[in-house]
């Protein structure tokens, strides 16, 4: 990596999940380290236990995956330093937005010479979010990976999928927006910031994380054997015109049920029995 203008006036908080990814986030770690030390920058990687403030930083790398990041953006809930994000963990959803297909040392090279840029988050309740909230079946499917040993990639979220297809069963919720209030029976209902959930299956093919909004993406209760049929239209983000889904963008969006609301926060599993949701644009600055 070629020295790079103005880098030496950076002072650089690293954190790393070291289980994130079955220990890949730390081989990532391993090469930042060497190839900052090779550019003679000054940074200071936590492992295990990560500091109370960002104080002194100039910015922060994360690495792992969308549940290390959830776990950053709700341990440092009003951080104002520009981040960025190394892919390490099996699930890497809101990286792949921001990213796409690029090898470390081209993100690495990316990061050390872009200015960081506004990204929207979420808040669910009283905790914070950056990729989306899964309602129901995504819920139950993230639930069911809960401590489970995890496979890169959308593998591990696959099979939990091909697990609960057929039995899980649709539940009767109240949605209030500006843009939806009804009462229905749902398979799911996804707010996304980003594109894909659960490893890459592309649930909100529009959503962009710098518009300000959050797109929903709700899925009506269909039948097992449509839901085998449809699954691979889901997973390559050609749905949004199926007649059994809504798709709409809201700033703010109620969901609430009689019982146990099962979803999850970026891939971490949340319950409660209402789910008060809204849009925070340009919440942080990412390097991207």
């Amino acid at each position: 990596m070629n020295k790079l203008p103005g880098v030496f006036d950076r002072n650089i908080a690293i954190v790393c999940n070291p289980f994130a990814g079955g220990g890949k986030a730390l081989e990532v770690t391993q090469v930042i380290m060497k190839q900052l030390e090779a550019g003679k920058m000054s940074f200071t990687v936590f492992q295990n236990n990560w500091p109370d403030d960002l104080i002194g930083f100039t910015e922060a790398w994360i690495v792992g995956g969308d549940g290390t990041l959830n776990f950053f953006i709700n341990r440092y809930p009003g951080i104002k330093i520009p981040f960025a994000i190394f892919k390490g963990g099996t699930g890497n959803d809101f990286h792949s937005l921001l990213y796409g297909k690029r090898s470390l040392e081209e993100q690495l090279e990316l990061v050390l010479t872009v200015a960081a840029k506004p990204v929207d988050a979420g808040r669910c309740n009283e905790n914070l979010f950056i990729n989306g909230v899964g309602i129901g079946f995504e819920g139950a499917v993230a639930e069911s990976v809960l401590g489970k040993k995890k496979k890169s990639g959308k593998t591990s979220f696959m099979i939990a999928v091909l697990r609960k297809i057929l039995f899980y069963r649709s539940r009767f919720y109240s949605i209030q927006s500006t843009e939806l209030k009804s009462e229905q029976k749902s398979l799911m209902i996804s707010v996304c910031n980003g594109r894909w959930a659960g490893g890459g299956f592309q649930v909100a093919p529009l959503a962009q994380a710098d518009d300000g909004w959050l797109d929903v993406v709700i899925i009506k209760a269909i039948s097992p054997l449509l839901r085998i049929r449809w699954l691979p239209v889901i997973d390559r983000g050609k749905h949004l015109r199926l007649s059994f889904v809504s798709h709409f963008k809201i700033r703010k969006i109620i969901v609430e049920s009689n019982q146990i609301i099962q979803s999850h926060l970026d891939g971490e599993v949340y319950q409660n029995k209402r789910l008060e949701i809204e849009i925070l644009p340009g919440k942080y600055l990412i390097y991207h």
